[in-house]
């Protein structure tokens, strides 16, 4: 048994930053060595002297869109909270709806009359509901009238720029919450890296809440993962083998794109293999890494699958260890804070350590 309460710490609340810095590059970036657990205190700007040519960085190039909706019942005018999680075809979508005890199957929700509307379909298993949109238009163009970005809850200042909750990268609509880790990137320092040698490949998944959700079993093994899309195109999978075939390492930027690539090894005996699919992986202490060697990520929260991912990387004592350094020296957490920068320990330095 793996007890979620092993995965707790305290943060004081005025390091949960609420605001984007005023450049992405100049976040703070604390290095840990997973196999001897030594850190070092770097800004992110520092990172093409952190990797070294033919290294393999893998980023997630997805968009984040506006998946959160504001409407009423029509019947009654409750105030009703749509959020977008999986796409199942043309006008029905899997959503989280608050409250949820006031929505059932038959009620209609109207977001701008005439132009967005709904109907409850059923009710699933863990709550969450299959909804069927009427729109006028295309779906896309409507939601961006009509939806806002679901910043996380402990974000309570406004975002200015809604384009800082998206990489510089970002194309693929699809995500109801950013890949924060790649917020820190540039246009100047992904140049900087491709002129130092170092080979950028592109994944995709698309981010859902329940990535998010909290562990609520006391085992976390009965944790059950929401499943998200992904997509492993060719020329990422040539980009990555060539990186492996040199002797160089793959950098994950993100717990997402670390999934995408674990996900797909796991179900291939170990090989990447390009494609698309859903993936529901759950990642915590105990499990081998068959493709990625270092993790570039934010900070997260007390008792996410997050931090069992990272926990799985470097072990879980390791990783509370440079929490807590990184909450001595003050840096800024979650989506709008600062990043580690995470080498993977590796078979001879696995220890108790779980």
């Amino acid at each position: 048994m793996i007890k979620r309460s092993d995965f707790n710490y305290f943060l004081p609340e005025d390091l949960i930053a609420q605001h984007p810095l005023a450049r992405r590059d100049e976040s703070r970036l604390l290095v840990l060595d997973g196999c001897t657990g030594a850190l070092q205190h770097q800004v992110f700007s520092d990172l093409p002297d952190l990797l070294a040519e033919g290294d393999c960085l893998v980023i997630n190039n997805t968009r984040v869109i506006p998946a959160r909706l504001l409407g009423q019942r029509s019947d009654s005018g409750t105030p009703v909270e749509f959020l977008l999680l999986k796409r199942l075809s043309d006008t029905d979508w899997e959503v989280i709806v608050r409250p949820g005890r006031r929505v059932r199957p038959g009620h209609h929700i109207t977001f701008i009359p005439g132009v967005l509307e709904a109907s409850v379909l059923q009710v699933c298993d863990d709550g969450n509901r299959i909804v069927r949109f009427e729109f006028d238009g295309v779906f896309e163009a409507v939601l961006e009238r009509a939806g806002t970005m679901p910043l996380p809850p402990y974000i309570r200042e406004k975002l200015e720029d809604k384009e800082r909750y998206q990489t510089v990268y970002a194309k693929l609509d699809g995500s109801a919450a950013a890949p924060t880790a790649g917020l820190h990137f540039t246009p100047e320092l992904l140049d900087h890296l491709r002129a130092h040698g170092v080979i950028i490949a592109e994944v995709t998944l698309h981010v859902g809440l329940g990535t998010f959700r909290p562990v609520k079993s006391d085992n976390i093994q009965d944790h059950l993962m929401h499943a998200e899309f992904y997509d492993l195109p060719q020329t990422s999978v040539d980009a990555i083998l060539k990186a492996k075939a040199g002797g160089h390492r793959v950098i994950a930027v993100g717990t997402t794109s670390n999934r995408v690539l674990e996900a797909v090894a796991s179900a291939h005996h170990g090989q990447l293999v390009a494609g698309s699919g859903w993936t529901d992986i759950f990642i915590y202490p105990g499990y081998a890494f068959k493709v990625v060697d270092a993790l570039i990520t934010n900070f997260h929260l007390p008792e996410s699958t997050l931090l069992m991912l990272v926990s799985a990387m470097a072990g879980r004592e390791t990783i509370l260890r440079a929490y807590q350094e990184a909450i001595d020296k003050r840096y800024r957490f979650f989506s709008f804070g600062d990043a580690m920068f995470i080498t993977r320990r590796k078979d001879a330095c696995q220890s108790h350590d779980t």
